[in-house]
């Protein structure tokens, strides 16, 4: 299903590159979680996983917000469909965990957006992960 699109170019880069990751970054749980619909799923294809809804979402951050210090998302390279309300991006994640150990992993998402009352949010998140999948 095709939802009506809310955001331009620029608000959809700045949702996914800036609002979310930068929530995820910071660990910052209720507001990465804001940025999806209750029913939202978020799917990592290379590890053929899913998580279905903000209960399922929410342990799958708790895990990786504990296993690492540091979790950085950066240079990002995005390409938005805007009359679909769609947006992929390529990135680095660089996470530091306790013991000093850096993880870097080349990265690419695609994020479908579905309007709502309280504004457009994550309907489907879909991740294309180059090492051993950190979201479990």
């Amino acid at each position: 299903m095709q939802y009506e699109p809310s955001l331009g170019r620029d608000e959809l880069i700045e949702f996914a590159t800036k609002t979310y990751f930068g929530n995820v970054d910071a660990k910052n749980m209720e507001a990465a979680l804001d940025c999806f619909h209750d029913e939202a799923l978020f799917c990592v294809q290379t590890a053929h996983t899913r998580h279905s809804g903000k209960a399922e979402i929410r342990r799958m951050f708790e895990d990786f917000f504990g296993a690492y210090e540091t979790i950085i998302h950066r240079d990002f390279t995005c390409t938005v469909d805007e009359a679909n309300g769609r947006i992929t991006a390529s990135f680095i994640a660089e996470l530091h965990d306790a013991d000093g150990q850096v993880t870097l992993l080349n990265n690419t998402n695609f994020w479908r957006f579905r309007p709502g009352p309280d504004g457009p949010k994550f309907q489907e998140v879909y991740v294309y992960m180059s090492g051993a999948n950190v979201l479990t």
